[in-house]
């Protein structure tokens, strides 16, 4: 077993690609907040490849951590120069590794804000990237606007304070940007939601303008923010993951990243300042970001949302078992089919006849070991982007609802904490304790899961769509997940 790091590369199994390039001569040129596993199984793999070949050797990445659990992620990448191992895991059993060497470096917010500051003020600092979640844009799920009541964003907006937020880090690098002539680097968002350029452009944009409207107007004026789509099933690292590591390949890494073989990026090309080759390594550069991620939102997510709740109440954990269960399958391809894919337009150079049926392939890699309660996570900021606009979608133009709606049905079922023989369920989400209120008083009044404005809207008063969703939240609770999902195939 070796440990990881700078000195330690040469040592290791021929098997383990290590970066060729010489990472002293790489230079911060992007600065990166959320450095978690898809970042390190996607962005930074990228540019990892184009390092390889010789290429953009002044695009490293710095990156940041803001939450005070960042702090694990700081100390794991110092520790091993700031370099991890990439596993992919092919359906075959094959398993790829690589040694990444993108990051250069890793500032801890809390720690010393100002330095995080100072770094996206440097002249060097070109573009800014966020993996935050989707629940990082503080916007409120009902009226769409950027949350001011937020106590750290109110807590940021007071004059001379030590920023909390990235809103308040990004904003106060770009104010020192201006004030020494530096022109703005441009924000790229990484995240799952429709228009993540456009969702950052805003956010950031109010709470600038709550600083100050000058400044508001400058941001939206000066700072360019590219919409993108990004595509990787990245699993949460276990310690199965770091033990098998070892045991394989020798390698002893803190904190490696395990995905699937596909990754798919598509970014719209607008980079003030510049940006890397990123085509040259399999990125497709678009004028026109919407028909790819709007493909990937309402099929790959909103199908994992589909699946998970059902899964979980039908005893499975892992996705894969769930996906290769026949009926869970076809569920998941009649949902594409009849629900997610009349809300589509034609998606360029794809084919959603032979997308579709690869999902449930991805899905069903045994060998990447994806939970299913990592996909149960979080939903209130999940399903109202990735599900309920297919439902107001076919709501408004007559299309079927019946599958979607169920997939409501088994969220609200799973939410209620418990599971079909009375086990308890871990509900991870910002709004765990009212939406589980919600749901124990769903089995006396059936809609009151969805009374939450907040998260559906006016959903509550369309009487086509409670009408189906009530009759699956009966089945639900007279025959169960498997025996509901039954009738829907």
């Amino acid at each position: 077993m070796t440990a990881l790091g700078a000195t330690t590369l040469s040592s290791f199994d021929p098997a383990v690609a290590v970066p060729s390039y010489d990472r002293t001569a790489v230079r911060a040129g992007i600065v990166h907040f959320g450095v978690g596993a898809f970042h390190r199984a996607h962005q930074a793999m990228y540019l990892d490849r184009l390092m390889n070949e010789g290429k953009a050797l002044d695009w490293g990445i710095c990156g940041v951590g803001v939450l005070p659990g960042d702090r694990r992620m700081k100390d794991a990448l110092e520790a091993q120069d700031h370099l991890y191992t990439l596993v992919i895991k092919h359906a075959d059993g094959t398993f790829e590794p690589r040694v990444v060497g993108s990051i250069v470096d890793y500032l801890f917010a809390p720690d010393d804000p100002d330095a995080v500051i100072e770094k996206l003020a440097d002249e060097g600092t070109r573009i800014v990237s966020l993996t935050v979640t989707e629940g990082g844009y503080n916007f409120n799920a009902v009226t769409g606007e950027f949350d001011a009541t937020n106590p750290d964003v109110v807590h940021d907006l007071q004059p001379g304070a030590a920023p909390r937020t990235t809103f308040g880090l990004i904003i106060e690098g770009l104010v020192r940007r201006r004030e020494r002539g530096l022109p703005a680097f441009t924000v790229l968002s990484c995240d799952n939601i429709q228009g993540n350029g456009d969702a950052a452009r805003k956010s950031f944009g109010a709470f600038a303008t709550l600083r100050d409207p000058e400044l508001g107007t400058w941001v939206r004026d000066n700072v360019a923010f590219p919409n993108c789509m990004v595509d990787r099933i990245t699993p949460v690292t276990t310690d199965d993951d770091r033990a098998e590591i070892d045991r394989r390949f020798g390698v002893e890494d803190r904190w490696p990243v395990v995905c699937e073989p596909f990754t798919q990026w598509v970014l719209e090309d607008r980079f003030p300042l510049g940006r890397p080759p990123f085509e040259d390594v399999g990125v497709q550069v678009v004028a026109d970001v919407e028909p790819y991620e709007l493909m990937k939102l309402r099929l790959l997510n909103a199908s994992h949302q589909a699946l998970c709740y059902f899964g979980y109440l039908a005893g499975y954990r892992l996705v894969h078992d769930a996906c290769q269960d026949p009926l869970f399958a076809n569920f998941l391809l009649a949902y594409m089919d009849r629900e997610a894919t009349p809300t589509l337009e034609p998606v360029p150079g794809v084919d959603l006849g032979d997308y579709k049926p690869n999902l449930i392939a991805r899905f069903s890699n045994a060998h990447v070991r994806d939970t299913v309660a990592r996909l149960c996570a979080e939903s209130s900021d999940r399903i109202p982007k990735w599900l309920l606009p297919v439902i107001r979608h076919n709501l408004a133009h007559g299309g079927d609802i019946t599958r979607s709606a169920a997939v409501v049905a088994s969220w609200a079922r799973y939410a209620e904490g418990v599971d079909e023989n009375g086990q308890p369920i871990e509900v991870v989400d910002r709004l765990a304790g009212r939406l589980t209120d919600a749901a124990r008083r769903q089995r006396d009044d059936r809609l009151a899961f969805l009374a939450d404005r907040e998260v559906f809207g006016d959903l509550i008063d369309d009487e086509r769509f409670t009408s189906v969703y009530r009759r699956h939240l009966d089945s639900l609770y007279e025959i169960g997940a498997r025996a509901t999902l039954e009738k829907l195939v």
